[in-house]
């Protein structure tokens, strides 16, 4: 259904300093790059979907909607989840909500939520998480 999502920055090169590496711990490449965008995904699958960050396209700042995320989902994976908010965090990203289980969303409803060094809040999520002993 996505084709592809595009967040942007005032400053491509600090956010692709900040995404590349938690493009590469999901196991994304990058597929695109030019003077005004960058984009990841897989590049062996035209039909994955992208994810963009780059300059707004009329030239002005970018800015934040409120309301706006991105979540990027895995599979049972919660100390993926648990990995990659801890790298956004050491890249200069804000917390928005700590790893965990989100149970007014669903039983295995494990995620985190960030914000990128532009203010774009990500989260990452898992959907059937179990939880481990000692957690419930």
């Amino acid at each position: 259904m996505i084709g592809y999502t595009m967040v942007g920055t005032n400053d491509l090169k600090r956010a692709i300093s900040f995404y590349d590496p938690l493009m590469a711990e999901m196991g994304l490449d990058r597929c695109y790059r030019d003077e005004l965008s960058t984009s990841w995904g897989r590049k062996e699958d035209d039909h994955f979907p992208l994810f963009f960050v780059g300059y707004p396209f009329d030239g002005e700042l970018a800015t934040v909607g409120n309301g706006v995320m991105t979540a990027f989902r895995f599979d049972n994976n919660a100390a993926l989840v648990d990995r990659l908010y801890a790298m956004a965090l050491d890249n200069g990203g804000s917390d928005e909500g700590a790893p965990g289980f989100r149970p007014q969303y669903g039983e295995g409803f494990y995620a985190a939520y960030v914000r990128d060094l532009d203010g774009n809040k990500l989260a990452f999520v898992c959907y059937d998480a179990e939880p481990v002993a000692g957690d419930e």
